[in-house]
């Protein structure tokens, strides 16, 4: 046969997937749907043939393939002396099979469903490895499984079928090889998490730390900031608060001790636990700046931190950078003086909850205290 021994003698070596065998599965495809969407038996043997020429332009110009294969179609048909309008409507057929696919009649269609029918196929990922390889062979670059796949997701769901019974008999199964793609594309990433995994493995044998241990310590500083800012924003309540029931009192209760004199005792109570509140409120939020130097002696012994402002804020810019360099020569240093910053943190931390706890303690038994004055006063008067 003329197309077989084409393929045999002209297809390079680098097509491993357009071959003969691919042609013989769609000729075989095309039969099968022509007969199922009632196709006469005229029509099928022509769809058939354009099916045998359709990829034949690969021993030509892959990049090009239908355009080469429809010359060859038109070449061989002439040899034969067939009509014209034969000729133009296998040719119509062979060019509906360029992406994006655009059939215009029910053979055409046919040839296109067939072209495109290995989508359903139980075998698709192993058929469509060769694909790959092809395409590897063809443009020089290499195409992994993951990125193949990627466009292979990309195409599906891009791509429909033509004739009712492609759409009803072979669609369903096309969704499963999808489906079949994307769990592919999750095992690779699986892999590749694993892969990344073990080197973070290695890594952490040859350094010593871990990509957690980093993680670690960004967490735990993020963590005790926003406690500090809890911290704050509740000492800021506790002043508000306490400020405005002070000045309430001394503008209403004050003014009016030498007509309920009962009152007064009752109010400097209540006025003292608001001050005492607000003092230590006060307290808690009132930063401590150490003299902001250090000595190449402190940086050499690994005895500062320098991720604290306060330790470097008096230090020249040359000085703090050549302190930062030798900071960074040594792991070791450096995860020394993360550690040392995480627990100052710690330490100002538990310092200012302590003091944020005395005022809220002060603050309710003040309110408890003034409460029951009051009331045992006016209960007196």
């Amino acid at each position: 046969m003329f197309v077989t021994k084409l393929l045999a003698d002209n297809l390079p070596e680098t097509i491993q997937y357009h071959t003969l065998g691919h042609s013989k599965y769609v000729v075989d495809s095309a039969e099968y749907i022509g007969k199922k969407v009632g196709l006469s038996e005229e029509e099928i043997n022509g769809v058939k043939l354009c099916a045998w020429f359709h990829d034949t332009g690969f021993t030509v110009d892959p990049e090009n393939h239908e355009v080469e294969s429809d010359k060859i179609l038109v070449g061989f048909l002439e040899s034969k002396s067939v009509d014209t309008e034969v000729i133009d409507k296998a040719r119509d057929c062979i060019m509906s099979t360029r992406m994006p696919q655009n059939p215009k009649d029910l053979p055409s269609k046919v040839l296109c469903d067939a072209d495109l029918s290995h989508l359903a196929e139980d075998d698709y990922i192993d058929r469509i490895d060769l694909l790959r390889k092809e395409w590897i062979n063809l443009s020089g670059e290499k195409i992994g499984k993951r990125k193949f796949h990627d466009k292979s997701v990309k195409f599906f769901k891009s791509h429909d079928y033509h004739t009712d019974f492609a759409k009803r008999e072979l669609q369903a199964k096309k969704e499963k090889n999808l489906q079949r793609i994307q769990k592919e594309i999750y095992m690779i990433e699986q892999e590749k998490e694993k892969k990344l995994l073990e080197k973070d493995k290695k890594k952490a044998k040859t350094k010593g730390y871990s990509r957690g241990v980093e993680s670690m310590f960004r967490l735990t500083a993020r963590n005790q900031i926003s406690l500090s800012a809890i911290a704050d924003n509740k000492s800021n309540i506790l002043i508000s608060v306490n400020s405005i029931m002070m000045s309430i009192t001394l503008t209403v209760l004050v003014t009016r001790f030498d007509e309920i004199p009962h009152i007064i005792l009752p109010t400097i109570i209540f006025l003292l636990f608001s001050l005492i509140t607000i003092v230590f409120a006060i307290l808690s939020t009132r930063p401590n700046i150490s003299s902001g130097t250090f000595s190449k002696e402190d940086i050499k012994q690994n005895k500062v931190n320098l991720l604290f402002f306060g330790n470097f804020y008096n230090m020249k810019l040359d000085a703090y950078e050549w302190a930062i360099g030798e900071l960074m020569k040594n792991d070791a240093n450096l995860y020394s003086t993360m550690i040392k910053d995480q627990y100052s943190l710690g330490k100002v931390l538990a310092k200012k909850y302590k003091l944020l706890r005395i005022a809220y303690s002060v603050f309710m038994f003040g309110i408890i205290i003034s409460v029951a004055a009051y009331v045992f006063a006016f209960i007196n008067i």
